[in-house]
C-alpha cells in the first residue's frame, strides 16, 4: 500500500534538490555533520537499483522489467553522513555505483515512472526514520522538494551555472578541470540532466523552494549558505 504524501515526516526535515555538479550531495553531507543530522542521498538509490539492474542482466529498455527489479529491490542505505554505505543483497556497492557505466545509465531506470514511486515511499520512510533517530535529516536529490519531501519545513534548490558544474564534476571524476576533462564529463551532465527533467523538474524553485546559486560560492560559502537558510527557518 502506497505511503500518502500527507502522512507527517518525522524530525527536522531539509531536502535539497538541484542538478548535476551543483554540489548538492556534498555540501547536504557536510550540512548534516554540522547540525548532527542524519543525510539521506536518494540519488545514490537511483544508482542503487541501475547497479542491481545490471547486476541480474533486466533489459534496462523493458519499463516493466525495470519496475519488477524495484519491487524486489534488496537495499540498504546507511544515513550517517560520515558513512553513508549503501548495500544491495549483502555486496556493498558504494564505490559501484559512481562508475561511469552506472552514470550513463542511471537515467534509463530513473525516469520509469512506476520506479519513481516505489522509490519516492522508500525514501519518505528512510527520511522519516534518520529524522527521527537523529532530530533531523538532509535528504538531497531530483524530486525531494517537490515529490519526496514537499512538507520538508526547510526545501532548497541548490544551483549553479553550466560552466562551474561541469569544472567540479571534471575535477571530482578525473582530478582536472581542462578542455578533455570537461568534454569527458559534459555528457554525464548535461545528457543526465535532459533525460532526467522528462520527469523531474530540478532547474527552477517551486513555491516556498529557497534557491542558493553556488556558482561563484567555494564549498564552504555554499554550506555556510544554507545553514543560515536553515537557522532562518527554526527562527
Amino acid at each position: 500500500m502506497s505511503e500518502s504524501p500527507e502522512e507527517h515526516l518525522s524530525g527536522f526535515v531539509i531536502a535539497v534538490d538541484g542538478p548535476s555538479g551543483s554540489g548538492k550531495s556534498s555540501v547536504s553531507k557536510q550540512v548534516a555533520r554540522s547540525l548532527g543530522y542524519g543525510f539521506l542521498d536518494t540519488g545514490a538509490m537511483y544508482r542503487a537499483l541501475t547497479w542491481w539492474c545490471l547486476h541480474e542482466a533486466v533489459d534496462l529498455a523493458d519499463a516493466g522489467a525495470v519496475t519488477t527489479a524495484a519491487e524486489r529491490f534488496p537495499l540498504s542505505i546507511g544515513t550517517d553522513p560520515d558513512a553513508p554505505t549503501v548495500q544491495v543483497d549483502g555486496t556493498d556497492v558504494s564505490a559501484a555505483i559512481r562508475e561511469t557505466r552506472i552514470s550513463t545509465n542511471v537515467s534509463a531506470v530513473a525516469t520509469v515512472i512506476p520506479v519513481r514511486e516505489i522509490l519516492r515511499v522508500l525514501q519518505r520512510r528512510l527520511i522519516s526514520d534518520a529524522g527521527r533517530a537523529n532530530g533531523g535529516v538532509v535528504a538531497e536529490g531530483r524530486d525531494i522538494t517537490t515529490v519526496v519531501a514537499p512538507d520538508a519545513p526547510v526545501r532548497i534548490l541548490l544551483t549553479a551555472s553550466e560552466e562551474a558544474r561541469l569544472a567540479r564534476r571534471s575535477k571530482e571524476l578525473h582530478g582536472a578541470a581542462d578542455a578533455d576533462a570537461v568534454a569527458a564529463t559534459r555528457s554525464q551532465i548535461v545528457d543526465r540532466d535532459k533525460a532526467d527533467s522528462a520527469v523531474s523538474e530540478f532547474t527552477v524553485a517551486a513555491d516556498g523552494v529557497t534557491t542558493i546559486d553556488t556558482s561563484h560560492l567555494d564549498f564552504e560559502g555554499s554550506v555556510e549558505a544554507v545553514l543560515q537558510v536553515v537557522e532562518a527557518a527554526r527562527g
